[in-house]
């Protein structure tokens, strides 16, 4: 098996809809997706909903239900799970050891970690396995570099690619919202201070992404000597203030995956 022409989303709320949107963007025909939410009101044109679980085997089953949920989906799971299927799982801090625990008869299994953006195309997708030959490997980058940029890791660095590509968007979120807050409490009009931050963080980004030259590098570009940027960055630059905020809160986040991940091997 180097084809995912059936794929089974077992729950999909806000990340398994932005995976799915991002595929069916990219072309992959609706048939191809079934989904199992009793919560989903409905489904995107051509895929199936379904309120119970099917019968017959997927080439692939996305666990797309909160990690403290694995244990009540396993059993319903585990017999669509046959000798040719792939696992993957969105579900933070579960194990490709705990996988294979609630899923022995699956042929492999894959924890993939993308964000919101993959609706979009845009998501970085890391990815760790166990069980999958170098073909099943290529059709598996494959089908997540269609949701942006795949990229596979060490499942011990796991938790910490969770925290920076996954939960990053809500950091970054937070920041624009705080540069928006600044310019209106400084006195921009609440809306202009908001367009004015999307733009320039939309911008900036685009930019980064094609520079060859490091962000740290397009920083010092851009601050001119005895300039407004310079000055600005000055604050952010004392005590390494920013630095250590931004460490600090991938660290909360890295530790908190490595305490689901203690739940984990300790429901069943």
């Amino acid at each position: 098996m180097t084809d995912f022409n059936s794929i089974l989303l077992v729950g999909c709320g806000n990340m398994g809809g932005a995976m799915l949107r991002g595929w069916l963007a990219s072309g992959i025909a609706p048939a191809s997706f079934t989904i199992v939410d009793p919560q989903l009101d409905s489904a995107p044109q051509g895929v199936t909903l379904l309120r119970d679980y099917p019968q017959g085997a997927f080439d692939a089953i996305l666990l797309g239900v909160k990690p403290q949920m694995l244990d009540a989906v396993a059993g319903d799971v585990a017999p669509l799970a046959g000798k040719d299927t792939v696992i993957l799982s969105m579900l933070a801090g579960v194990e490709l050891d705990t996988l294979q625990a609630r899923f022995p008869a699956a042929k492999g299994y894959v924890r993939v970690m993308p964000n919101l953006a993959a609706s979009l195309g845009k998501s970085p997708v890391g990815m760790a396995e166990s069980g999958l030959d170098d073909a099943q490997r290529d059709a598996l980058a494959a089908l997540m570099d269609r949701l942006g940029a795949a990229e596979w890791i060490a499942e011990a660095q796991f938790n910490l690619v969770t925290a920076l590509a996954g939960s990053g968007p809500g950091f970054v979120y937070r920041f624009i919202d705080a540069l928006a807050a600044g310019g209106a409490n400084l006195g921009l009009p609440p809306e202009t201070a908001q367009r004015l931050a999307l733009a320039m963080v939309e911008g900036a980004s685009a930019l980064a992404a094609q520079s060859a030259d490091s962000p740290a590098i397009l920083a010092q570009r851009v601050a001119s000597p005895g300039g407004t940027t310079e000055a600005g960055l000055k604050v952010l630059d004392d005590g390494a203030a920013m630095a250590r905020l931004v460490e600090e809160t991938l660290r909360a986040a890295r530790d908190r995956g490595e305490e689901l991940a203690e739940m984990a091997r300790n429901q069943g």
